[in-house]
């Protein structure tokens, strides 16, 4: 597509602000974006969402507006390229960084971004947003607004793609979309974040030897994981007067590890605590076969619901699970499988709310004995309560849509306090 024949967005009238959201098809890319959507609805201002087609259906169970854009793994997942690039992130090994590396690169600021800037092209020309606003793996959006000559922002949902100093890992894929699309060069990726990231995220959980952009502010985190009209099981209630742990793969990876399943089921079951596990929306708890008494396994539980009732959470250390554990004052056992998963564990071992327990030494009894010392280590709980307070005083979505206005109406960078005029987010410099 030739730059001169795409109309460049401006705005002369004095309609309400219009923020267009884009994400990947993914619960975890698109939660962290609906409290600063919600927030700026409630201020007034019109919000629409730009996804892959089969994931529209849960944009607008959350009450939003929503165009299908980019690929559609549903319906293009015959397509050539995209067979070629996932038979070649499944030959890399399942237990180092190398598929998360090539997924970033070669997937989502590749063949997705590829996709869905176009699509974005064209909504833009008839929605006529004011701002973009992107789930941070979505790299569409950010050519897209460089194009339009509009003002973009990141929302974080994924430790290793919010890292400043982590840009480096999509610069060729960047450099090769900005000149495709006539734009000046931008050989360091600075750009990316540019103009704001809102870093929903628990104080200290950013590594501090990985410096985020200057563009960066840190917010609280307001987990969102109700999409539609579900509720807490009313067994909940009634539960038995011991510790409750809840378990969960996520909604991304948990198909391709069944046996882990299999494995905190066979470690806790005879254990003096409720557990309840949740297998996602796409799975079958029959395939689990019977239950002993005190053992619940369900598809789907919304967490902010159930984790008042809990002691522990055994989880795959995804950024969404990790923060609203985080935000109950929740310990957590941990079992990553991939994406930024191994880096989010390890972080809260660091910071002492968790257990670790690494590939291939996922057994029943090891994730026992950590369930274990977990549950009778008050310094865990003690850590992460401390945490979920330090939380509560960071500003909230309220904060984060005025961010988003000032952007819409200032149309320049909002630097942190501490950042001073860095260089390199300076309009005149990329």
């Amino acid at each position: 597509m030739l730059v001169d024949s795409i109309r460049r967005v401006s705005r002369t009238d004095n309609a309400a602000v219009r923020f267009l959201f884009t994400t990947l098809a993914g619960s975890g890319h698109f939660h962290p974006l609906v409290p600063p959507a919600k927030a700026l609805e409630q201020a007034g201002h019109v919000v629409a969402f730009a996804a892959p087609s089969s994931f529209r259906a849960s944009i607008e169970r959350s009450g939003f507006q929503a165009y299908p854009a980019g690929f559609d793994r549903p319906h293009d997942g015959a397509d050539d390229r995209f067979l070629q690039l996932t038979r070649a992130i499944d030959a890399l090994p399942p237990d180092g960084p190398a598929r998360t590396l090539f997924r970033i690169r070669d997937l989502f600021a590749g063949l997705y971004a590829e996709r869905m800037i176009p699509d974005l092209l064209a909504i833009a020309d008839e929605w006529r947003p004011d701002a973009i606003v992107r789930d941070v793996g979505e790299f569409g959006a950010y050519i897209a607004a460089e194009v339009l000559d509009i003002p973009h922002a990141t929302v974080r949902s994924n430790t290793m793609l919010s890292t400043y100093s982590e840009r480096h890992i999509v610069s060729a894929q960047i450099s090769r979309l900005r000149a495709a699309y006539g734009l000046a060069p931008d050989p360091d990726s600075a750009s990316l974040f540019r103009y704001l990231h809102l870093a929903f995220e628990p104080p200290h959980f950013h590594d501090p030897a990985l410096p985020l952009a200057p563009t960066s502010h840190l917010l609280r985190p307001i987990p969102f994981d109700q999409s539609g009209d579900e509720i807490l099981p009313a067994w909940v209630a009634g539960l038995p007067p011991r510790p409750t742990v809840y378990a969960t793969l996520g909604t991304a990876f948990n198909r391709r590890v069944p046996e882990l399943f299999k494995a905190i089921l066979d470690g806790l079951r005879t254990e003096p605590v409720n557990l309840i596990l949740t297998v996602g929306r796409d799975g079958n708890p029959a395939e689990l076969g019977p239950q002993a008494d005190g053992t619940h396994v369900e598809r789907y539980v919304p967490q902010n619901l159930l984790f008042p009732h809990c002691a522990l959470v055994v989880c795959h250390a995804g950024f969404s699970t990790v923060t609203a554990s985080l935000s109950h004052g929740l310990p957590m056992v941990t079992l990553a499988i991939d994406a930024d998963q191994p880096v989010n564990a390890h972080r809260c071992s660091a910071l002492g709310v968790a257990e670790v327990i690494e590939y291939g030494l996922r057994t029943p009894e090891s994730i026992r004995d950590a369930v274990r010392r977990v549950l009778d280590t008050p310094g865990y709980r003690l850590k992460a309560e401390a945490i979920r307070d330090e939380m509560v005083l960071l500003p909230g979505p309220d904060h984060a849509a005025g961010l988003l206005e000032r952007l819409a109406a200032e149309r320049q960078p909002i630097l942190t306090s501490v950042a001073s005029q860095h260089p390199v987010h300076r309009k005149a410099d990329v």
